[in-house]
């Protein structure tokens, strides 16, 4: 009777043997020497390459300066920053310019005015893109991306970076576990088959 609890027995083996795997990916974080090995958690251990490969990884294949330009440069998003700058200019030739040159503002007539704006409107819309492209590119020599991503992982925790693992992929970990109890299980059933033509 005691051999039809072989699965059982398999399973819980399996899920524990899994369970303790998943656990000694994160455990233990600080070093523990065992007489002629040392013991650590896999991403305590590696947290500093994890960081290094990371960093590149995130650089070469998710985001970069070039990237935020492209987006910047969009028909959309430049249409909203000219609509942004127009109500700026109108707003100063109404308001500001009348206060600070009150006599100048007399003179000049509506007609005056807008061709003013529009004058600026052009040359902004004209030197824009290029201001736009100098700016990105001293920011991509300034802006270390790889470096940023790399300092911030390697500072993290053992605990942070455990609960940021575990908040992407916690299903896949519990699903694991579970995979080592179904495979126990028919392992032992396997072996209760073998038994019954022994």
């Amino acid at each position: 009777m005691i051999v039809y609890s072989l699965p059982f027995f398999a399973a819980f083996l399996g899920w524990f043997t899994n369970f303790l795997a998943v656990k000694m990916l994160f455990h233990p974080r600080k070093p523990v020497n065992l007489f002629f090995f040392e013991l650590q958690g896999i991403f305590p251990k590696r947290q500093g390459v994890i960081a290094e490969k990371l960093g590149k990884m995130v650089v070469e294949e998710l985001f970069s300066a070039d990237d935020l330009k492209k987006k910047l440069n969009t028909p959309e998003n430049m249409d909203n920053i000219y609509t942004t700058i127009e109500h700026k200019i109108d707003e100063y030739l109404t308001h500001s310019f009348p206060n600070k040159f009150p006599i100048i503002s007399m003179v000049l007539s509506v007609k005056m005015k807008n061709n003013i704006k529009d004058e600026l409107l052009n040359e902004i819309e004209r030197i824009t893109p290029n201001v736009i492209d100098n700016y990105f590119d001293q920011l991509e020599s300034q802006l270390d991306i790889e470096d940023i991503v790399r300092t911030k992982v390697s500072a993290l925790s053992s605990e942070r970076l455990e609960g940021l693992i575990n908040s992407i992929i916690s299903k896949e970990f519990r699903f694991i576990e579970i995979v080592g109890a179904v495979i126990g299980f028919l392992i032992g059933c396997v072996q209760i088959g073998l038994m019954q033509f022994v």
